[in-house]
């Protein structure tokens, strides 16, 4: 039987590596550093607010984090993983609109040389 909420940050640290995310990113997310991260994953505990944060950006429920087992950590990620693609967030998608603002910035760009330039 798995331990419910012993060591959180254990677990923490646990489901990040599963996910294959590194504590800089898991930083960046939380807008934190990634010695907070480290620090975060070392304490037996962690604050509500944090956790739920911290779940989210894993892609698990709090509960799923904080009663790990490997098969429940698996249900959910795939779960939450599955429902992201169908409604939120295409990785290509973004990447095309972020190209698209870059090249229209560099069109306003070229635009503003020239008017200078006359």
């Amino acid at each position: 039987m798995a331990e419910p909420t012993l060591h959180i940050g254990r677990k923490i640290s646990k489901i990040r590596e599963l996910r294959g995310m590194k504590q800089e990113t898991l930083a960046a997310e939380l807008g934190i550093s990634q010695q907070a991260v480290s620090k975060i994953e070392q304490s037996p505990e962690v604050e509500e607010e944090a956790l739920a944060k911290i779940a989210k950006i894993l892609g698990v429920t709090v509960e799923g984090l904080m009663h790990f087992t490997e098969d429940s950590v698996f249900n959910n990620i795939n779960n939450f993983h599955d429902h992201s693609i169908q409604n939120n967030f295409n990785p290509i998608e973004k990447v095309i609109e972020l190209y698209e603002r870059l090249l229209q910035s560099e069109r306003e760009k070229v635009e503003l040389l020239k008017k200078n330039k006359d």
